[in-house]
């Protein structure tokens, strides 16, 4: 649905009104927090000592936004690792804009060029002065060089998906606790303020009973040159790896790649998230952000099923788009459209309280670009592309009207939870204008400040008693949302989830269950 713009600043309103109800104490302390909003919300403090020496290892298109979002006081970066130089290049002088602006000008010239430069990840992890890395490599090695930093002592903060099969998520998990190291899964929505208001809008039970939740990430790659994800190798990292190569006595840099850096080619390094055997398609890359959410605004829930479809209908399909299109030979779908059963809070004595979750990321249309509608029965949520929330109303006979034109206030309900009710008033109340924290951050400055935080602190524990809020377990269980999501399409069934998947010292994963694969 798209609102106009009354509606959308009607609906934000309408959400800082109940976060202000709700959390008035909250959004008190927040407002004397140093050094931020993040601590005040997650329950961190400022470092007691002096910040984690820390290397970043892949600094292509996520890693630059993380170090252009690193919080210095918490983190000193001493070095940083890619296997393309172009990348390293990037990693000091951005890319000219304020999501990626580079080493240089976030921290100054003398800092930026002290930071050690390395060709190879272990080479950074050979420093004894880095306590943890932070890791952005394509998806087909986030296994291996996790496990690597956590053999070299290292404390882990992994980007999202966490790994490339759900066996591996496991045995990361186990080396993690072996060897007494924090292992952390970037999945920034645990770190969000705006998601974290949302979420406790939901679980005080503001927007009544959730039986839906629709989601997406919709892109146009149909115009001709316009595909982010297909880029051509460029000449000074062809250059430099085939130097190398010829070093080492490799007869290519395709065949060094493939023998020592599991990369099938320079091709796939680049253009990792297309294919199958170096990425995991939409639903990795995007839908995972989307299924996060969901999990969250529903308590962390497993899921109880999943079916779908996904396939290629525009890149590499006869008579579609141009040239180069109809050419292409990537194989991961272009269209996904997925269902997903959640169990609600009395799923356990009636297995018809269920909640459905829909998905869809395609690439010729962005017309709803993307974020999350949570349809309840009191109000409705909607969640926009990470930076803002609107709540809306649901018309009742003794609560008044609703729908996107109506403002809305908050009140105590006879059960003592929050209710929403219609107002006359012709703008936002004074309360509300201390909810409206301007422009939010999407979490990735927070998800580092505590996992710093948490290895000063050595807090190994749970969410709940300050530890992480994406540990291991949680980046895994997201990692089975978004590869079992890929198997049914794949196998066009409905696939039930199983307890012992989530269950990291259970041998049993999706990806080799006969009732899937046979």
């Amino acid at each position: 649905m798209q609102l106009t713009p009354e509606q959308e600043r009607l609906g934000k309103d309408n959400f800082h009104e109940a976060v202000s109800f709700s959390r008035r104490d909250m959004l008190i302390g927040a407002a004397a927090a140093v050094p931020g909003l993040g601590a005040a919300y997650f329950g961190y403090q400022k470092l007691s000592g002096n910040p984690v020496k820390v290397g970043f290892i892949g600094t292509g298109d996520e890693g630059s936004v993380l170090l252009t979002q690193h919080p210095a006081e918490y983190m000193d970066i001493v070095g940083i690792a890619d296997i393309r130089p172009t990348n390293r290049l990037r990693a000091l002088h951005g890319d000219g804009n304020e999501e990626r602006i580079g080493l240089i000008k976030k921290l100054g010239r003398d800092k930026a060029m002290s930071i050690t430069l390395y060709d190879d990840h272990k080479k950074l992890l050979a420093d004894p002065n880095i306590e943890a890395v932070v890791i952005a490599v394509p998806l087909c090695q986030h296994y291996q060089v996790a496990l690597d930093a956590l053999n070299a002592g290292k404390h882990v903060l992994t980007e999202k998906l966490m790994c490339h099969s759900v066996q591996q998520c496991k045995d990361l998990i186990m080396a993690a606790r072996e060897k007494k190291k924090l292992l952390a899964v970037g999945h920034q929505r645990h770190y969000n303020v705006l998601y974290d208001n949302a979420n406790d809008l939901i679980q005080k039970g503001l927007l009544g009973d959730i039986k839906f939740i629709r989601a997406q990430w919709h892109r146009n790659n149909s115009f001709p040159g316009r595909d982010s994800w297909r880029k051509n190798v460029p000449a000074d990292d062809l250059r430099e790896l085939t130097a190398i190569a010829k070093e080492k006595g490799f007869a290519s840099a395709d065949e060094m790649l493939a023998k020592e850096y599991g990369y099938p080619s320079a091709h796939k390094l680049v253009n990792w998230r297309i294919y199958n055997d170096t990425g995991a398609g939409l639903m990795a890359e995007l839908g995972s952000h989307q299924l996060d959410a969901a999990s969250i605004f529903l308590g962390k829930v497993q899921p109880i099923a999943v079916q779908g479809y996904g396939a290629k209908n525009f890149y590499g399909v006869k008579g579609i788009g141009s040239s180069d299109q109809q050419a292409d030979d990537r194989d991961i779908e272009d269209h996904v459209y997925v269902t997903f059963e959640f169990p609600g809070p009395h799923y356990a004595e009636d297995k018809n309280d269920v909640c459905v979750v829909t998905y869809s990321s395609i690439s010729t249309n962005r017309w709803e670009p993307y974020g999350e509608t949570v349809f309840g029965s009191r109000g409705t949520l909607v969640m926009k592309q990470e930076l803002e929330a609107m709540l809306f109303k649901e018309s009742s006979p003794s609560t008044g009207g609703g729908g996107v034109d109506q403002r809305l206030y908050v009140l105590a309900g006879n059960d003592g939870k929050p209710v929403l009710q219609a107002s006359d008033s012709g703008g936002p109340s004074r309360q509300a204008a201390v909810a409206d924290i301007g422009k939010v951050s999407r979490g990735y400055t927070e998800e580092m400040e505590h996992f710093a935080f948490c290895i000063r602190e050595g807090n190994f524990g749970k969410a709940s008693e300050g530890g992480l809020r994406c540990p291991g377990e949680q980046g895994m269980k997201d990692a089975i949302m978004a590869l079992t999501s890929n198997l049914a399409m794949k196998h066009k069934k409905r696939i039930v989830f199983k307890p012992e998947w989530f269950d990291p010292a259970s041998p049993l994963v999706p990806e080799t269950d006969p009732e899937i694969v046979g």
